[in-house]
């Protein structure tokens, strides 16, 4: 008796200790992180860019895009628009609720449509144009609009709601910070951000009511540069890479192949690097000048450089085959042969023989080419069109500028060329195809907005007015048309996109605007 009680007592020992690790895996909190170089420089919900697009997770904006690039609802479950594109309904969800338990109404999205529209910089276009906005019986929001709008909803896939009840009391909303975080209504809220140690920490929302999400927490890890976040990727200090609108570098995918513990998200990048063109400047705003300068620069050799293998050279459209009613246009051309043909034709010449070129006026031209310092893409790139248009004697002034004084000279219009690149939300907003970084009329920090010519701002505006799907290609590729003949902005190279992360989570998905950053990841990601 004596044995088989101490044979019944070992028994629920062992059955205790095989158990207790099970329970205490049970109640460890699963966090997913995020390693990213986009950089928050303060806690600005509405005045940084990064935060901004993080905070898509905390405070979802009113359409997402699908894997397919369809808009589809995210705070608005549905929404619809008048044939004369001037009268905009969003139906929004009556299951959110706030992270502080509050529950979302049609009332806080009227609310943010005309604070945003007042308060950010990026939307002073709307303001121009906003007539009114209201709020239906059923609960929707009504948008009316002075002039046809039938792309709005595309602009809507990237400004976040925001709780009337906090933010009516803000008065500048770009310059205010909260580094204690944010009031959400999506599956995370931000609980916590911390510049200086570069996390930006997420927790469940306790009111939401949508689809569970397997993970407690999410954690955004920010880089200073790209080969210190791939060496935490190695050790698997962080579960993934993302940056927006950009892929990992190229140059270290094989390595983590090799490896075999990570899968990669992989798709055809619908923005591009491109040499932007300051049309209100001499010898820029000469068309015989940037037909020359299309000619001096030599695509394979970025593709090649760049792209490693993931870039190809670009059509003189601008536009890239992974959009709609791509046109295919004439295929961008290296010929220095020609480019000093045209040059000495329009009346550019070296007439004191000193190696330089002069212009109209006589005297020596030097260009400014103007480059953002956080980028080591852009600058690689510029110092190989720096080295094509020495070539062809054109003087460079090769300026290189963090990112805020790089929005504030391009504002001013100090610069000839700079280096930049388009994103797949950049080229789909405005009139779509990337009139939103040309058109002089739109407003934004990543835009150039340097073309005042009536007829392009007229395709511009018979493509938001029309709803006719023929009409629409017509004048998509009108604009491709209009790309290639006057040179704007000449593409550098068309990419890939390449983001990996590590095979001990499931459940990825990506759309063409945010890659893995969305809602739909945060809902289906696990522990394989």
């Amino acid at each position: 008796m004596k044995n088989g009680t101490m044979l019944w007592i070992s028994s629920l020992l062992l059955v205790a200790l095989i158990l207790i690790p099970c329970v205490q895996g049970a109640s460890e909190e699963t966090t997913l992180r995020i390693g990213t170089t986009n950089k928050v420089d303060s806690a600005s919900l509405v005045g940084d860019h990064a935060l901004s697009v993080f905070g898509h997770l905390s405070n979802p904006p009113l359409v997402g895009v699908d894997e397919d690039g369809s808009v589809v609802g995210l705070t608005a479950e549905s929404y619809e628009v008048s044939k004369d594109g001037e009268m905009w309904k969003f139906y929004i969800s009556d299951n959110l609720y706030w992270s502080d338990s509050t529950k979302v109404t049609p009332e806080d999205v009227r609310f943010t449509i005309e604070y945003l529209a007042e308060n950010d910089k990026s939307l002073g276009w709307l303001k121009e144009t906003l007539v009114d906005t209201s709020v239906t019986d059923d609960g929707a929001v009504v948008i009316e609009l002075g002039e046809p709008h039938m792309r709005l909803n595309r602009e809507f896939t990237t400004h976040n709601i925001l709780p009337k009840h906090v933010w009516e009391t803000i008065d500048n909303p770009e310059e205010y910070t909260n580094e204690g975080g944010y009031v959400g209504c999506g599956p995370f809220y931000i609980k916590e951000i911390d510049p200086t140690a570069g996390i930006v920490c997420f927790e469940k929302n306790p009111y939401w009511r949508g689809k569970e999400p397997s993970i407690d927490s999410v954690e955004v890890h920010i880089y200073n540069n790209r080969d210190t976040l791939s060496l935490d990727l190695m050790k698997g200090e962080v579960d993934a890479y993302y940056e927006y609108a950009t892929t990992y570098p190229y140059a270290n995918i094989k390595t983590l192949e090799d490896t075999g513990m990570f899968d990669f998200v992989e798709w055809e990048d619908v923005g591009l690097m491109i040499l932007g063109m300051n049309l209100q400047r001499e010898p820029i705003s000469d068309l015989d000048f940037r037909r020359a300068v299309s000619y001096a620069i030599d695509y394979d050799e970025i593709a090649r450089i760049i792209g490693l293998g993931y870039g190809d050279v670009p059509n003189r459209g601008l536009v890239s085959p992974s959009m709609m009613y791509f046109k295919d246009t004439e295929k961008l051309e290296y010929d220095v042969a020609k480019a000093g043909e045209i040059l000495t034709n329009a009346g550019y010449a070296d007439s004191d023989g000193n190696g330089l070129l002069e212009g109209l006026d006589g005297e020596d031209m030097e260009l400014t080419l103007l480059v953002r310092s956080d980028k080591p893409d852009y600058l690689r790139t510029a110092e190989l069109v720096e080295d094509y248009l020495e070539d062809l004697g054109i003087d460079v002034d090769r300026r290189v500028v963090e990112r805020n004084t790089w929005v504030e000279i391009k504002d001013e219009g100090e610069y000839d060329m700079t280096i930049t690149r388009t994103t797949s939300y950049g080229m789909s907003m405005w009139a779509d195809w990337g009139t939103g970084y040309i058109d002089s009329r739109k407003t934004g920090m990543g835009v150039l907005h340097t073309v005042d010519d009536p007829e392009f701002h007229q395709l511009c505006d018979d493509i938001m007015a029309t709803t006719d799907e023929d009409l629409l290609e017509e004048y998509g590729h009108g604009v491709q048309d209009y790309y290639a003949e006057n040179l704007p902005a000449i593409g550098l190279y068309w990419r890939k996109i390449v983001v990996p992360y590590n095979n001990a989570w499931t459940g990825w998905s990506s759309d063409p605007v945010f890659g893995i950053y969305r809602l739909d990841t945060f809902l289906n990601v696990e522990k394989a």
